[in-house]
């Protein structure tokens, strides 16, 4: 006997469901690798050298050999593919929400945005007006460029900053755009 259209809509459901969880997974497993890593080896590097720079170690570190992606570009994307899994299986909730607490969310989720789009663009506008005053004099050191704001003592990679607040713009953007969808019985 044939599944009906229910039964195969419902098998179809569970699959996703289950793509969505072992996704989210592996991305929650890259990210808790990669910032253990990051931090321990970031730890060692300031207990030797009495400094750090904010993200230098994930630039530096490319896997699985040289060549391949830094270990900064896993991180930003696990964390966005991770946050759209998490979206998957668990953003109806929002609907069971009261407005004022929608409506909180949906302010905060702006504020994170507008602040993350900002960080966004100033690390990308500061990484390449270092960049191009660097090519103007004729060196080339990419990856190696840091700004020591807002702490001089820990500056930031400029490649780490600049893919982070990247991912942390998308998702706040998609949180702010979710938690804005008109609901069916509702007029705000």
């Amino acid at each position: 006997m044939q599944p009906t259209s229910v039964e195969r809509k419902q098998r179809d459901e569970r699959n996703s469901v289950l793509i969505y969880k072992i996704i989210f997974y592996i991305c929650a497993a890259i990210m808790i690798i990669v910032t253990g890593y990051a931090m321990a080896e970031s730890l060692r590097e300031y207990i030797a050298t009495g400094k750090v720079v904010i993200g230098e170690v994930l630039v530096d570190t490319e896997f699985p050999m040289q060549g391949f992606a830094k270990l900064v570009s896993y991180l930003m994307v696990a964390s966005v593919v991770g946050w759209f899994c998490v979206m998957k299986l668990g953003g109806s909730k929002t609907e069971n929400i009261s407005l004022t607490a929608k409506a909180l969310l949906r302010m905060i989720a702006l504020i994170f945005a507008v602040i993350t789009s900002y960080e966004l663009l100033y690390n990308f506008f500061v990484w390449n007006a270092l960049m191009t005053a660097d090519a103007l004099s004729g060196i080339f050191r990419i990856d190696i460029l840091n700004i020591p704001y807002p702490n001089p003592k820990t500056p930031w990679s400029l490649v780490f900053a600049t893919k982070m607040f990247l991912a942390a713009a998308i998702i706040s953007w998609h949180a702010f755009y979710m938690l804005s969808k008109p609901q069916k019985n509702n007029t705000i």
